[in-house]
């Protein structure tokens, strides 16, 4: 049996070819002979109750300058895929919420949905850390002055940071004798309507924030640590962080095994761990990346092992 595959993610024209994690999973797919269509979240609907897209035939190479070619859209019914990869990159709006329960409906028909669009939904990926709290620098999450104050005063450093933001965006450190604490947290809780998250400083920061990637609840055996430019505090690729890939350590492997079977439970089938020292920091579902970087480095074959778990649970 031919595997059906649609990939649901932004404009592929626009893609960073030389550090997409999506495209690597289509040229897994694709060396497996997988059938492969294309999509925006906007191309997605339901009518009459069943999920529908209107999807793109595509194919792909590993070309650098000609990585893709895209057929004429059509209205595809989305129970007649076998898997669907949810690759739309945050923010995690409304839009994006809509998009999970079309997707849903097509996992009610049957399809394997990658990730599951109810646990997209309700794993937040600051807020689902702290499902694990054991695993994390003591954290607040509040939109209370007050209360973050009285948070930044007993544990003198901090960083605090919006729910919603990726890339590094919105993230500010504040130490307790700082000039400008109210005027940041009035801008980050839209004066106190909005809560946001404040965690004690971690210093390894200096060594990298590590993207540790899960594959069904399974760590991959490297990861990539972040390390950030002189001046910031901030480790992303996307604030100026330059990406070192490395073996995990065993508090690694610790940490993915205190959050591996509830990832499992959730059908987060790919997921990306970050960890800054002894700590968890956040659990990204909705698109990790890294994968390139790690593989160039290591050769593991990321996507491959995420494609046969995919064709595991197909099987089942």
């Amino acid at each position: 049996m031919t595997i059906k595959l649609l990939i649901v993610m932004d404009d592929i024209r626009h893609i960073n070819i030389k550090k997409d994690s999506s495209i690597a999973m289509l040229w897994a797919a694709a060396r497996r002979g997988y059938e492969l269509y294309y999509a925006q979240q906007d191309d997605l609907f339901i009518q009459d109750g069943q999920a529908y897209g209107q999807l793109k035939p595509l194919q792909v190479f590993e070309d650098y300058q000609f990585w893709h070619t895209l057929g004429e859209a059509k209205t595809i019914a989305l129970a007649n895929m076998n898997v669907i990869l949810m690759r739309k990159d945050p923010p995690f709006d409304m839009r994006f919420i809509y998009s999970t329960y079309i997707l849903e409906r097509a996992e009610q028909e049957g399809v394997l949905v990658v990730n599951k669009p109810q646990s997209l939904r309700d794993c937040n990926e600051k807020l689902f850390a702290t499902q694990f709290a054991h695993c994390m620098t003591p954290t607040l999450v509040s939109s209370q002055m007050s209360l973050i104050r009285g948070f930044i005063t007993q544990h003198k450093d901090v960083i605090v940071k919006p729910l919603d933001g990726m890339g590094g965006t919105g993230i500010f450190r504040l130490q307790h004798d700082g000039l400008n604490i109210g005027a940041t947290l009035e801008t980050l809780t839209q004066n106190g309507t909005l809560p946001i998250m404040a965690q004690r400083y971690i210093p390894e920061i200096i060594k990298g924030d590590k993207r540790i990637l899960v594959i069904d609840g399974q760590a991959v055996p490297y990861c990539l640590a972040r390390i950030p430019p002189e001046g910031e505090t901030r480790g992303n690729l996307a604030a100026g962080g330059s990406g070192v890939p490395q073996l995990l350590n065993l508090h690694d492997y610790w940490l993915v095994s205190q959050v591996s079977a509830e990832l499992k439970k959730r059908g987060l089938l790919f997921v990306g761990l970050d960890v800054i020292g002894n700590y968890i920091t956040e659990i990204n579902v909705t698109s990790p990346t890294c994968i390139r970087e790690i593989d160039a480095r290591f050769n593991f074959g990321i996507a491959d092992r995420l494609m046969t778990v995919i064709e595991n649970k197909l099987k089942a």
